[in-house]
Formats: structure tokens, C-alpha cells, sequence
């Protein structure tokens, strides 16, 4: 009204997940440990929010330094799915899921270190952006991202539309001189005709497992609405996923659970439980090397690099994000023989954080429940926005986003979201 200029998101509200700075207000990661660190100064990617001229409105909830994929700890307690409360929302940015989807906030910022941006957002029936590592600054993050994990954890839009989740990344995008795996790499746009030239593989990998009918499904959906845009729509089989999948738990298991015990050496006890069966199972594994680790870190490369020469023509993957819709609180576990065993429910979105390939995750089907199933869209590192823009010709031939009920109870629905 004054005529001044104002940002692109003037006026917009937004979240942020209670791991990344935001000055001034409590920023704990879940953990008692840190409930009273309050930083003096935004994260780069908070002041581009508010540059930008996004109201941050509050920090949102994560299970105890971000190590599960139901948000649940000892500080602020449980995360409940708006679809239905009896069911997780996710982790660890379950709360910046939940927030978002219930029309707490327009959408927000997660991280992601093996699905914690994707798998919160298809447990909520909203999208998330794990982007390319480097692409959006992860400075100020907790857990710090340094060296060699870097390329695991990043830190992502989250929104309920892919639309917003792009103007969020033009607007966080850019290199950063805290991160060190900051790229110089300028927001590309993409042109129709670009997108229209794809080949699409439906990714086919026996090392994944097995989801439900009704997930299944849902990327075959994805699959061919794509087809019936012109799209060249295959099967598509990535070799050395097996490995990728172990060297993923090496390092998020392992070796991220022996410096958390190291962090909490006479404070055990302040521990969430959900935190402490973690760092118990993961350090009992094996024990950790330094040339085992320096092994590990050249396979990752290797793999990466065998990655993208598989995939120099089919460009794209769809795949599920999870083997299958939310879980009940409770039913999660790291453990071997639980329910829902996280390192065999979650392995379509683990691998990507060991490429350091970008995935989007949108909403399109529903489970025999009535609970959201949304389906992963994968590209190479850099191609985030190609990535984004196949993500919504999905969701355009889909329809209009559809928010979860009032009551907080879905019923059953058998056709697309």
C-alpha cells in the first residue's frame, strides 16, 4: 500500500524444524540436553526466508536429535498425524509435516538424512523437496553436516503443492560459506519442452523389498499419467542398490550413533528412550575403524558415479517413498523383527542420501485406511528443478490438494487422493 517493494513471499507464513536456527527462540532438536540453547543469529536460509518477506511464525517438532521416523520425545512429546491421530506423522520432520498439513503454516523447512523431509511429507499428504546436497545452505543445522556428512543430511522445502515448494527453494537456494559442499549452482528454469523429452523409469530393484498393493499402485498411477502426457515411461533396474542401502546404515547408524553417545557421556540418563534403543542397537554392530571408514566413503563415490552412468538415458525414477502409508505410534522401530522396521520400511528413500541424489515426494493415492501414499520423483544431482517440474505434471493430472479431515479420522477410500 505504500509502494515500497516487497519480496516474493511478503506476507506469507511459515515454519521451521526445531533443528535449524532461528534467533532468539529455542532451537532443541527434540532433546533435553539442548532445551536451553537459543541462538543469537538466523541461519542463512531463515534470513533468506525473511528477506524474502516470510512471517516465521514458530519451530516445529523432531524426535530426539532427528534419529527416528516418528516424532516422539522426552522435551515436547508426541506428533500426531492431522489424517489421524492415532497415526505418526512421520520423522524426523514430523512436526514440519504435520504443521502443514493441518493449516498451521503455508509450508516450511525440514531436513533430510535418510527420508526425513519425503517420509513426513507422505505420511501427511503434503510434498517435500530432499534437495541436491549443497544446493540450499544446511548452515546452522544441528547435527552439524561437516565432512563426509555433507552429503547425507540436507536441508529441504516442505509445502502443499509443488508450486510452493519451488518458489521456497528459489528463494533459500545459493551457496553458503558455512557449508562446505555449497555450490555456485544458479535456479534454473525449465522449459515445457524440456520436461516433455524425458524417459522415465519406474525404478525396479529386488534390494527395496516389498511395499503394500495399494502403494504399488500409487507409482503405477504416477506412471501413467506421465505416459498419457507423452512422457516415455520404462521399468527401470539400478544396479549396486543392495550396497548403497548397507553403506547408508554404515554411516547413519554406526558412526553418527557412537558421537551421539560420545555428546551425551554422563547425561545418559536425560536420553529419550526412542534415542537410546538407537544408539544401544547401532553401536553394537561392529566396531568402527578409520580405514573402514575411509573404505566406505571411496565406495560411496564409486557407487555414485555407477549411478549416474546407469542413468545417462532414463534421467528420472519414480518409486514409492516408503513400503507403505503411516504407521500407528509406537510400531516403529530400528529394531530387527519390529512391525515397522525402519531399515526395511524406509529404504526407497534411504539410498538417495548416499548418492546425494534430489526427491520430491507428492501425494496421489490412498491406503485401505484413508491415510495419504505419495510417490517419489528422482532425478540426478543439480536437476532438482527437473526434478520439481515432473513432480507437478503428477500432481496437475491429479487434481487440487485435498486437506486431511477435521476430526482427525480418515475414513476408508479406495480411489486416487
Amino acid at each position: 500500500m505504500r509502494g515500497e517493494r516487497v519480496g516474493p513471499l511478503h506476507g506469507v507464513p511459515l515454519t521451521i524444524k526445531s533443528c535449524i536456527d532461528a534467533a532468539g527462540w529455542p532451537t532443541p532438536a527434540g532433546s533435553l540436553l539442548r532445551k536451553d540453547y537459543v541462538p543469537r543469529v538466523d541461519a542463512p536460509l531463515v534470513a533468506r526466508l525473511r528477506a524474502a518477506g516470510a512471517i516465521i511464525l514458530g519451530n516445529t517438532n523432531t524426535p530426539e536429535y532427528l534419529m527416528a521416523y516418528e516424532t516422539d520425545n522426552s522435551l515436547s512429546g508426541k506428533t500426531r498425524n492431522p489424517w489421524n491421530v492415532e497415526r505418526s506423522a512421520g520423522g524426523s520432520s514430523g512436526g514440519e509435516a504435520a504443521a502443514i498439513a493441518a493449516g498451521c503454516s503455508a509450508g516450511g523447512v525440514g531436513s533430510d538424512g535418510g527420508g526425513s523431509i519425503r517420509v513426513p511429507a507422505h505420511f501427511c499428504g503434503i510434498c517435500g523437496l530432499k534437495p541436491t546436497p549443497g544446493r540450499i545452505p544446511a548452515t546452522g543445522h544441528f547435527p552439524g553436516g561437516g565432512g563426509a556428512f555433507g552429503w547425507i543430511g540436507v536441508v529441504g522445502p516442505m509445502a502443499r503443492t509443488v508450486a510452493d515448494l519451488r518458489a521456497l527453494f528459489e528463494v533459500t537456494a545459493g551457496p553458503d560459506e558455512g557449508d562446505a559442499l555449497s555450490a555456485p549452482v544458479s535456479v534454473r528454469a525449465v522449459k515445457t519442452e524440456d520436461v516433455g523429452k524425458l524417459r522415465i523409469g519406474v525404478l525396479d530393484s529386488d534390494a527395496l523389498g516389498k511395499e503394500t498393493p495399494e502403494t504399488t499402485a500409487t507409482v503405477e498411477r504416477a506412471a501413467r499419467l506421465l505416459s498419457e502426457q507423452g512422457f516415455v515411461v520404462e521399468t527401470k533396474r539400478l544396479n549396486g542398490l543392495d550396497r548403497t542401502i548397507e553403506l547408508w546404515w554404515y554411516f547413519f547408524g554406526p558412526v553418527i550413533a557412537n558421537i551421539i553417545r560420545e555428546s551425551f557421556v554422563g547425561q545418559a540418563e536425560i536420553m529419550s528412550p526412542m534415542l537410546r534403543e538407537y544408539v544401544r542397537l547401532a553401536t553394537a554392530e561392529m566396531e568402527l575403524t578409520c580405514d573402514g571408514f575411509l573404505k566406505a566413503c571411496g565406495e560411496r563415490d564409486r557407487l555414485r558415479a555407477e549411478f549416474l552412468r546407469q542413468m545417462e538415458e532414463v534421467t528420472v525414477l519414480l518409486s514409492p517413498v516408503s513400503a507403505g502409508p503411516a504407521f500407528a505410534h509406537g510400531e516403529g522401530n530400528w529394531r530387527s523383527g519390529a512391525k515397522e522396521n525402519y531399515r526395511e520400511t524406509m529404504r526407497h528413500s534411504q539410498w538417495l542420501n548416499v548418492a546425494g541424489f534430489p526427491g520430491v515426494a507428492v501425494p496421489l493415492g490412498r491406503s485401505r485406511e484413508g491415510l495419504p501414499i505419495g510417490v517419489q520423483v528422482i532425478g540426478r544431482p543439480y536437476e532438482d528443478e527437473l526434478v520439481l517440474a515432473v513432480a507437478e505434471t503428477i500432481e496437475r493430472r491429479r487434481g487440487p490438494w485435498q486437506a486431511p479431515p477435521l476430526n482427525g479420522i480418515a475414513g476408508a477410500y479406495y480411489g486416487p487422493c
